[in-house]
């Protein structure tokens, strides 16, 4: 029987006091019953308008279908067809701006939750599936990927399934990029990256970590070593500030330190080798998914934290549900405010200065342009604060490869295919982008794949 309610199966979650003392995954997932209830309510149409969403175009209607069918082990491998981190892509999407954006249910009442559906299939298959997984024939061509995050290792998957031998290199002293140091384990377990990784290194894809290309190794190098194309994943880690007076003060952090220590280095465990600056009150600079995860971390470290934005609430890009689990984590937001000076003392910050703001007409975004109220200041008292306010693609690569032609804010330049302007070498996510989503990178990784293959195909 089709389920015509109006409002999705809720997911079950800790308690916000609760959670906000651990590191634990705070969405608890769909139970088997829940996740048949919730899939009951796809229309399954026949234009699939959901599937315009996805950027890694995964079959959305037909593994809705064999989850109401309790089929899960088919609907997991419709999802794995198409997406290398299905159980990554069900936790950290931004679905409500994607997929189920185009949902028909979304005109009268809420959207199929899509998102936990998958997350659902991909849990239940880790929980109850040995995956066999073999290393395809291999066709005697090399590709090197550059960075093991999202756009990497998607490119690297579909390519090993295509029987090339991929080697990423990652800088990192494990794999993952973002997954591992900017998502936190309370929104994405580290386990569950680690298994998705796993299964790429079934099908023979080789991670080496610690090469930081462009430094260890070239561009050039790579092709001289025979492998015929290059693919840039590096993604956008270079930190913005404001150029404030007083952001050099200790105690100021980008939100990438910040939250590399508190995710990659597990800074949060009192044994941990990477200390972590434990805040009594912090002020978080941004409205995006990084500044949420940045100042839910901060609490967890027993911090009073504050996020200021300088727009309203309806502009906050951060996902609603992220905006939602910091409220109820106790975390304030001051909304149309923006920082002007970090105050000090003895060289550590002790307040930040801030101007009210209000909302004009709007700008190139779209989005109306803040204007600061004249004689509005105030100091919020403070004794740390986290810039989460973008970030640049490092420029290390294109300093170190010749013919990498880049815009003037740092990203890669690309054809429709994805190559940039030196041959044989490809790019995509938040290396062309520049700081964008998980599956947004992961689309670029698949497109770039297929460009590849067709790249060295024609060169035969």
């Amino acid at each position: 029987m089709p389920n015509m309610s109006l409002k999705r199966v809720e997911m079950p979650v800790q308690d916000g006091k609760v959670r906000s003392g651990n590191i634990d995954e705070v969405a608890l997932g769909y139970t088997e019953e829940m996740a048949v209830e919730e899939a009951n309510r796809c229309l399954d149409c026949k234009h699939k308008p959901c599937m315009q969403g996805c950027p890694v175009s995964i079959h959305i209607p037909d593994f809705i279908r064999e989850v109401r069918e309790k089929n899960f082990e088919k609907a997991y491998g419709i999802l794995k067809s198409t997406s290398s981190l299905p159980a990554v892509c069900g936790r950290v999407c931004p679905q409500e701006n994607q997929c189920e954006k185009y949902c028909v249910r979304a005109i009268k009442g809420e959207s199929v939750g899509i998102g936990r559906l998958e997350r659902f299939v991909a849990d239940w298959a880790r929980e109850n599936l040995k995956e066999e997984m073999t290393k395809p024939v291999t066709n005697g061509h090399k590709v090197a990927i550059v960075g093991a995050g999202p756009s990497g290792l998607t490119c690297a998957g579909d390519l090993a399934k295509l029987g090339y031998e991929v080697t990423v290199f990652e800088a990192l002293h494990v794999a993952g990029g973002v997954l591992v140091y900017g998502i936190p384990e309370f929104r994405l377990p580290k386990a569950i990256v680690q298994h998705e990784i796993d299964a790429l290194g079934k099908m023979g894809v080789h991670i080496e970590c610690d090469s930081v290309i462009g430094r260890s190794e070239t561009v050039d190098e790579l092709f001289d070593e025979g492998f015929e194309a290059v693919f840039i994943g590096s993604g956008a880690g270079l930190p913005n500030f404001m150029g404030l007076e007083g952001e050099n003060l200790k105690g100021v952090f980008s939100a990438n330190e910040y939250l590399t220590r508190f995710n990659l280095m597990k800074a949060y465990q009192e044994d941990s080798d990477t200390p972590i600056y434990k805040a009594h009150k912090c002020v978080v600079v941004g409205g995006g998914n990084v500044a949420m995860d940045a100042a839910r971390s901060a609490r967890r470290l027993g911090a009073e934290v504050t996020i200021v934005y300088r727009r309203s609430m309806e502009e906050l890009p951060a996902r609603h549900e992220e905006v939602e689990h910091a409220m109820e984590e106790g975390i304030e937001f001051k909304l149309l405010t923006n920082p002007v000076k970090v105050i000090g003392e003895e060289g550590w910050i002790s307040g930040v200065e801030c101007v009210e703001m209000e909302l004009g007409e709007e700008d190139a975004s779209g989005r109306r342009r803040p204007i600061v109220k004249e004689g509005s200041n105030f100091i919020i008292d403070c004794d740390c604060m986290i810039m989460a306010i973008g970030t640049s693609p490092n420029p290390l690569l294109r300093s170190t490869t010749k013919g990498l032609e880049t815009n003037p804010k740092g990203c890669l330049l690309v054809d429709e295919q994805g190559m940039t302007t030196r041959e044989g070498v490809f790019a995509g996510g938040d290396a062309v982008s520049g700081a964008a989503t998980v599956i947004q990178a992961m689309g670029a990784g698949k497109k770039c794949a297929a460009s590849i293959h067709e790249y060295i195909q024609n060169k035969l």
